[in-house]
């Protein structure tokens, strides 16, 4: 069998090798070479490309230019009229494209995270049972009391609450799920329809949903079929030996993110507890 020779230029590489080492193609580079876009550093005398190792460092960047979305006339215009500055300026223009891809990643990242989190958190609940449980404290983010003057209602007030949180801060995601906040003597008056203030969990949230003893409790149904629920928990905190102390906090943790059924969501309300000084009753 007839043996290959293989025809080497001292420290440079082939077509083959430079195109494994840079993990672009050998058609890839041919073409570069075709459009001026990175020409060979020589050629032999079998008239084969050869690249020098500096060239690495020109590969990897019109890639990397191209996969932030640069065309390839784009980048062949900068390496025409290359200067430092210029140069400078553009890989300053796509560092801050990439700082922005971050940020954005970032925020989906921490949604995605406290949407696993909400969704886990109720996958074994028991809804035939109310339970007594210390949850530590959480990051939130809280509006300000709602207003339900004049004839508005609770969906005028979460407009309201969206409306806010984009004033005060227009980069906060507001792609959370938000759930309503009870006040204690709301809650020992029966009035938990609509809720005093809205909330969501932000793990950059500067609020907080307190460190206490919650009364738990869960049942299956639309948005605001709740009457049920609250009256079992707060029968149960008082034939147990607690007391309402703070405020109520209800949610739906099983949701249009994850329910197709929307009579078929689930609920859960947690209403701060401590235990009963003796011959007190939480019935207000």
């Amino acid at each position: 069998m007839e043996k290959k020779v293989r025809f080497v230029v001292k420290g440079l590489f082939t077509v083959n090798e430079f195109s494994d080492f840079s993990r672009t193609t050998r058609d890839t580079l041919i073409y570069y070479d075709k459009i001026g876009l990175l020409t060979p550093m020589s050629r032999g005398n079998n008239n084969y490309r050869y690249y020098s190792g500096g060239q690495l460092a020109v590969i990897n960047l019109i890639r990397t230019l191209q996969e932030l979305g640069m065309s390839l006339e784009e980048i062949k215009g900068l390496k025409d009229d290359m200067t430092p500055a210029l140069v400078i300026e553009v890989l300053e223009q796509q560092k801050a494209k990439i700082d922005r891809k971050i940020a954005g990643w970032e925020r989906a990242q921490k949604l995605l995270f406290t949407l696993i989190k909400i969704i886990d958190s109720a996958m074994l609940a028991d809804e035939s049972k109310i339970t007594i449980e210390f949850m530590p404290e959480e990051a939130i983010i809280l509006g300000d009391a709602n207003d339900y003057s004049h004839g508005r209602n609770d969906y005028d007030a979460l407009l309201s609450f969206y409306h806010d949180m984009h004033d005060k801060n227009p980069d906060l995601n507001l792609n959370y799920p938000v759930w309503g906040v009870f006040s204690k003597s709301r809650v020992g008056n029966g009035d938990w329809v609509w809720p005093d203030r809205y909330y969501f969990y932000n793990p950059e949230g500067r609020d907080k949903k307190p460190a206490a003893l919650y009364a738990i409790g869960y049942i299956r149904g639309g948005y605001g079929q709740s009457d049920k629920l609250y009256r079992r928990i707060i029968d149960y905190i008082d034939r147990n030996g607690f007391e309402i102390c703070g405020d109520a906090y209800e949610e739906y943790p099983l949701n249009e993110v994850c329910i197709t059924d929307d009579k078929d969501y689930l609920m859960r309300v947690m209403i701060t507890v401590r235990e009963k000084k003796s011959g007190m009753s939480t019935r207000f």
